[in-house]
């Protein structure tokens, strides 16, 4: 029986470039823009189009909207969650029986609190109300205890994670399940015959204020006074209005949706030790992973879909029409078979040259990262050029590989004349407290 074992995780603080374990580049390259694809809705659309029924989306943009929640949609927000595991390892084995003032940990606590700052950058600054920096910088926090298990314990605790995160998302499906059970309960009453009581009149309005909420006159009402508003707001209102779109989801994300992010983590770790993550499990593995994962999850969201089509996407009927949500299954299905399609890619050793190409977005994932927010900051929003919500599906997209292109080129521009990118290296000045080396 085929057994791995655990990969080298000896590189120094800060990455010397023979050091660096090159596969893991090039996954975070695919991942950061993989990221954007799943992130420029939310900067060019209101209500980041989930329905495009809402504008009579035909032909190209239909189906743009279709593949991408078919497919990629939240897969590349794991893998780059399962790398930042495997990361949190990295970093730890690096400071190991180094000379410095603080201990392994220490560093990193470091580390993780200064990510904190670029989140509170991205959000109260770039205006982007979906970073993700504050997730990663919180919830590091608490992996890094479970560092030193066994991939086996980590897998079980990813099971854990799945479990927690699946019934959280059917508690959530009941709460709704109910407002709509007890409102329609109530309006069966005559009240020419009873008085309707507070409660009964709360439920009642409760089911009512979901369900108008959700006819389509409503959603292009609220579509086109987030149009108005972003295109013709200062900088100051934006800046209110984004970051109150972010405070809001926040605490429940971060409360309630914990296991979300905490699940790819373990794997990443629990991968990385097992020798998946760095390409050094047998191909047959890889196919597995691709074949399982891609059958299944894509099944899975394919009901989904041809659910939310058959509501006529209406979140109150879509509600009373499913009984049960496998969307965590699914997203983790699909990002592992997506993952394994990347490596068996990369196994096949055809596709050099294209991880080749990503390696360099992927070493300066955290600049891309943030050059996304600046970049569609400048093209969307009402400081920039103002094109919120005026660009139809497909040419969102077209800009979107646009900005895919000048980040391929500029990552290899910059890497060919220094050791990080701008934004790697003040992190890494930040966490050591000393300025680190820039230029080759």
């Amino acid at each position: 029986m085929q057994t791995f074992q655990e990969v080298p995780t000896i590189t120094a603080a800060p990455v010397k470039q023979s050091d660096r374990i090159t596969i893991l580049d090039s996954l975070r390259g695919f991942a950061i823009l993989g990221i954007l694809l799943m992130n420029i809705p939310g900067f060019s659309i209101p209500l980041q189009g989930h329905d495009p029924s809402l504008l009579n989306e035909t032909g190209l943009n239909y189906w743009l909207w279709y593949y991408v929640n078919l497919v990629p949609y939240g897969t590349q927000r794991a893998l780059f969650s399962m790398l930042f595991g495997a990361g949190i390892i990295l970093f730890i084995n690096s400071r190991e029986n180094k000379p410095g003032k603080l201990a392994p940990v220490e560093y990193f606590f470091r580390r993780q609190l200064w990510l904190m700052v670029f989140s509170l950058f991205d959000v109260w600054i770039l205006l982007w109300y979906g970073d993700i920096l504050l997730d990663y910088a919180v919830l590091g926090l608490i992996m890094v205890a479970f560092r030193n298990l066994s991939p086996k314990k980590l897998l079980i605790a990813a099971a854990i994670c799945i479990s927690m995160m699946t019934l959280r998302n059917n508690l959530d499906l009941y709460h709704q399940k109910k407002i709509i059970a007890r409102g329609e309960a109530v309006a069966l009453i005559d009240t020419n015959i009873t008085k309707l009581n507070l409660v009964q009149s709360s439920d009642l309005e409760a089911m009512e204020e979901y369900k108008n909420s959700q006819t389509r006159k409503a959603k292009l009402n609220r579509h086109n006074k987030a149009i108005l508003l972003e295109r013709e707001m200062g900088y100051e209102r934006l800046a209110e209005r984004r970051t109150g779109l972010y405070v809001n989801t926040l605490a429940r994300y971060l409360y309630l949706e914990v296991w979300d992010v905490l699940l790819f983590m373990f794997i990443g770790m629990a991968f990385f030790k097992m020798g998946i993550l760095t390409g050094n499990a047998p191909t047959k593995l890889y196919v597995w992973l691709c074949f399982i994962g891609m059958s299944l999850g894509f099944t899975i969201m394919y009901f989904r879909l041809e659910n939310t089509i058959a509501s006529g996407y209406n979140e109150f009927i879509y509600t009373r029409m499913v009984n049960f949500d496998l969307y965590e299954p699914g997203r983790l299905l699909r990002a592992l078979g997506i993952f394994g399609f990347i490596m068996i890619l990369y196994k096949s050793g055809l596709f050099k040259w294209l991880f080749a190409m990503m390696r360099a977005p992927g070493q300066m994932a955290f600049t891309n990262y943030l050059m996304q927010s600046l970049i569609c900051g400048i093209i969307f929003y009402s400081v920039g050029f103002r094109l919120y919500g005026q660009l139809n599906r497909t040419e969102v997209y077209l800009t979107m590989l646009s900005i895919w292109t000048f980040q391929i080129i500029f990552s290899h521009v910059w890497l060919h004349f220094f050791r990080f990118g701008p934004f790697e290296w003040l992190w890494r000045s930040l966490t050591y407290w000393k300025r680190q080396p820039m230029v080759r």
